[in-house]
């Protein structure tokens, strides 16, 4: 990763920085125009996740810039033998704004948040993953299934 790059968790401080890169990278991942309008259900309930609590979201800051963004949403569900405590972690949203693609970015992002649901019990992390990104997740030792790729931690 390049040397002027933080790796940074958000605040409730953060929530205009954080629904702008979200807008843009799903303008990007769904080939919308950059000055789409995007619903008001939409914009209210990810303002919502955002403020949750129940969430790591993380930003990519190169001074002043923001790289770009990854979020960890996390999620109980009843135990079994596999995953005792039940607590997994649904990983999203990792976006690296295009002049700061290839540069470590994103693996560094999505580190820190296997980190960060280790350090919260979770025992798997789930994600969706494009064709693109299945590369790094592969790498970080995520494996694919029919839709979605799981790491056990």
């Amino acid at each position: 990763m390049e040397k002027n790059i933080e790796i940074v968790k958000t605040t409730a401080a953060d929530i205009e920085t954080l629904m702008a890169i979200r807008l843009e990278m799903l303008c990007e991942v769904n080939d919308l125009s950059s000055d789409y309008e995007f619903s008001e259900e939409l914009k209210t309930c990810a303002r919502e996740y955002f403020l949750s609590g129940n969430q790591t979201t993380i930003l990519a800051k190169d001074g002043e810039n923001i790289a770009g963004m990854a979020s960890i949403n996390y999620i109980t569900i009843m135990p079994t033998f596999s995953h005792p405590t039940g607590k997994r972690a649904f990983l999203m949203s990792v976006y690296s704004r295009k002049e700061y693609r290839r540069k470590g970015i994103a693996r560094d992002m999505v580190q820190s948040l296997i980190d960060e649901a280790k350090s919260r019990g979770c025992s798997e992390i789930i994600l969706d993953a494009t064709d693109d990104g299945k590369p790094l997740y592969k790498s970080l030792g995520f494996t694919e299934s029919d839709d979605t790729m799981t790491k056990q931690i």
